[in-house]
């Protein structure tokens, strides 16, 4: 057998005690990279962390902001409505009234213009010592400018006698036999019908003609 010489044995001693001491080198590093790396992750994820609850409170922010502003046009639209249904019913209010007087007084003009009729009728009445004829006169005068006034204010005559029955604008209370007007015609006038601006407000009462 070949012998091993001390000088070996020391090296061989060497070389274990060198690898050992490279092992725990070796784990410390890797220890340490490993507690940077952890360090590293920890304080990436702060970070990360810190990034998004910053994201988050601007977000809220900005949600705040926006909820105000739709706040603040909520309430002008409120308002406008508030001012605009007012304004309606002050609207309603002043028509209404404006109604009531046009109804209270819508007669006012035509009383004005027949004022001095009735003065005339009174003039008439009160006078003493005049003849018949003067009388007559006064009478027919007065009855014209009564005539005059409606005139003016629409009112007009339904033409009759002589006239085709027409049951908008005549009433017929009697027929009678008659060789002088073809049948159907308005042969008496019995009382007088009336337009009132192209409406009929009274028809007139007639006697109509029919075939004997």
């Amino acid at each position: 057998m070949t012998g091993v010489s001390v000088e070996d044995k020391n090296s061989s001693l060497k070389k274990g005690e060198d690898n050992e001491n490279l092992t725990d080198q070796d784990q410390a590093t890797q220890a340490q990279a490993t507690q940077e790396q952890e360090e590293q992750d920890s304080k990436e994820e702060q970070d990360t962390k810190e990034e998004v609850q910053e994201q988050a409170e601007d977000e809220l922010t900005i949600l705040k902001k926006q909820l105000e502003a739709q706040k603040a046009r909520a309430e002008d639209y409120f308002n406008r409505l508030a001012r605009l249904q007012a304004d309606y019913e002050n609207f309603r209010r002043r028509t209404r009234l404006e109604k009531e007087e046009l109804c209270k007084f819508a007669s006012e003009q035509l009383v004005l213009k027949l004022l001095p009729v009735l003065d005339n009728f009174e003039r008439a009445l009160e006078a003493k010592g005049d003849s018949l004829e003067d009388y007559k006169s006064g009478v027919e005068m007065i009855y014209r400018q009564f005539r005059d006034v409606l005139s003016q204010e629409g009112l007009e005559a339904i033409p009759a006698v002589g006239e085709p029955f027409d049951p908008v604008k005549h009433e017929a209370v009697f027929r009678e036999d008659s060789d002088e007007y073809p049948e159907n015609t308005i042969i008496e006038e019995l009382r007088r019908g009336y337009f009132l601006k192209d409406k009929v407000i009274r028809p007139s009462m007639v006697k109509v003609s029919k075939s004997s």
